[in-house]
C-alpha cells in the first residue's frame, strides 16, 4: 500500500463558533470545535487527507459499518499550559493501538505519520478551544468507518478516516460505585476487547443500565469463563489498592492496553509504590473489603483520566470505601496533570509539543 502524501488540504471555517460556547458548563462530548480531519480509503490506499469546517457527512444506507459494525476509534487530549503552548499526551501510543484496533477489524492501518501531521494541523486551527487550567483540555476522537456499499458479509474495500475534537472538563461527576459483573461479559478469549471497536461499548450499555438500576454508574467486568476474576470497568482500567500494594489486571485479548494505565504503572514504580500486574480475584477484593484491608478502587482512563470509585457491589452485598489522606488516586492524578499541563519535568518522554504553524 502507498503512502499518502504530507500534503494536507485545508479548508477554513468562514466564522468561528466558539463565541457560542460555555466552556464553564460543557457537557461531556456535546459540542465540537470548528474543524475535522478526513480521509477516505479506496483502490487500495488512503487518499490526500482534508481539514475542513466540522459538518455531517453523507453515507449509503448499506455503508457495511451499519450492518458488519466495522469501526474502531481512540480518546486523546490536547492540554494548554500557563504560556498558551498546546501539548499531546503519549500520542504515539494512541496511534499505535489504533492501528492495531484496525488490524483486528480487519480495517487498513492508517500512516502514523499522515495522523500526527494532520492531528497537529487540526489542533493548530482550533487553538483557541483548549483552555487553560487543571482539568480543561481538548478531547480527541480519531475513528474509521467502513463505507462501502453492500450488504454482503465481508470486509469494506473503503473506509472513512476521521479526527473530530470536543472541548472538555472532567469526564465524571459526583460519586461513582461499580458493580462487580456475575453474569454478562464485556470480552471472551480471541476477541476483540483488547482493540477499541465500537461494538465493544454498544454491547455493554444494556449491562450498564441494569447496574445502573441498582445504583451503580458503572460495572468492573470479570471473566467471561468463570466471573472470578477482575479486568476492566466500563470505560477505564481498573486500579485496587490493598493495604499499600496497587493491583491491576494484565492485559489480554480481553482487556484494553490502556495508555493512562500504562502511565499509573511507570508512575508507581517510579516512586516506589508496589504495584503486582496480575490476575485479580473477585473474592480476594471482597475478603479485603471486608477485613478493612481494601483502601482504594479507582479507573484510569483518557477521557476521566483517574476517577475514584466510592464503593463496589457484589453478589447482593454492598461495601464502602473510606477516603483517603494519601490517597493514591489522588497522587497518580496530580502527577499526570502536572505532566500534562507542563508543569513538571517529564522524565518519561510522554508529552509532545504542537508547535505552532
Amino acid at each position: 500500500m502507498k503512502n499518502v502524501p504530507l500534503a494536507i488540504d485545508v479548508v477554513e471555517a468562514k466564522a468561528s463558533r466558539i463565541d457560542s460556547v460555555d466552556f464553564e458548563n460543557l457537557i461531556f462530548g456535546n459540542v465540537f470545535a470548528d474543524h475535522m480531519m478526513e480521509c477516505d480509503f479506496k483502490d487500495g490506499q488512503w487518499q490526500n487527507p482534508v481539514i475542513k469546517p466540522y459538518g455531517p457527512i453523507q453515507l449509503d444506507p448499506s455503508a457495511k459499518v451499519f450492518h458488519y459494525g466495522q469501526a474502531i476509534f481512540e480518546g486523546m487530549k490536547a492540554f494548554k499550559d500557563d504560556e498558551d503552548q498546546v501539548w499531546l499526551f503519549r500520542p504515539e501510543a494512541n496511534i499505535e493501538r489504533f492501528n492495531i484496533s484496525s488490524k483486528r477489524l480487519a480495517i487498513p492501518e492508517f500512516p502514523k505519520e499522515v495522523f500526527l501531521e494532520g492531528l497537529k494541523t487540526l489542533l493548530n486551527l482550533d487553538r483557541d478551544w483548549i483552555k487553560k487550567g487543571f482539568g480543561n483540555s481538548l478531547y480527541i476522537r480519531p475513528f474509521v468507518i467502513a463505507t462501502e456499499p453492500g450488504v454482503s458479509a465481508s470486509p469494506s474495500k473503503t473506509y472513512k478516516f476521521m479526527i473530530i475534537c470536543s472541548p472538555a472538563k472532567a469526564y465524571y461527576s459526583g460519586e461513582v460505585r461499580v458493580f462487580f459483573a456475575d453474569k454478562y461479559s464485556r470480552a471472551a478469549d480471541g476477541g476483540v476487547g483488547y482493540a477499541k471497536a465500537a461494538g465493544n461499548y454498544g454491547a455493554q450499555f444494556y449491562p450498564t443500565n441494569l447496574a445502573k438500576e441498582q445504583g451503580y454508574q458503572q460495572i468492573v467486568w470479570t471473566d467471561a469463563s468463570t466471573h472470578e476474576y477482575l479486568e476492566e470497568a466500563g470505560t477505564m482500567n481498573i486500579f485496587f489498592r490493598v493495604g499499600e500494594k496497587l493491583l491491576t489486571a494484565p492485559t489480554s485479548d480481553r482487556i484494553l492496553d490502556g495508555v493512562t494505565r500504562r502511565s499509573v504503572i511507570a508512575l508507581a514504580e517510579e516512586y516506589n509504590i508496589p504495584v503486582e500486574v496480575r490476575r485479580v480475584k473477585v473474592a480476594e477484593i471482597v475478603e479485603a473489603a471486608k477485613k478493612g484491608e481494601l483502601k482504594e478502587i479507582f479507573g484510569a482512563g483518557t477521557a476521566a483520566t483517574i476517577n475514584p470509585v466510592k464503593g463496589f457491589g457484589n453478589k447482593g452485598e454492598k461495601f464502602e470505601l473510606q477516603d483517603q489522606e494519601d490517597s493514591y488516586a489522588t497522587f497518580f492524578k496530580k502527577k499526570l496533570m502536572e505532566i500534562q499541563y507542563n508543569k513538571a519535568e517529564d522524565k518519561f518522554g510522554w508529552r509532545m509539543l504542537v508547535e505552532k504553524d
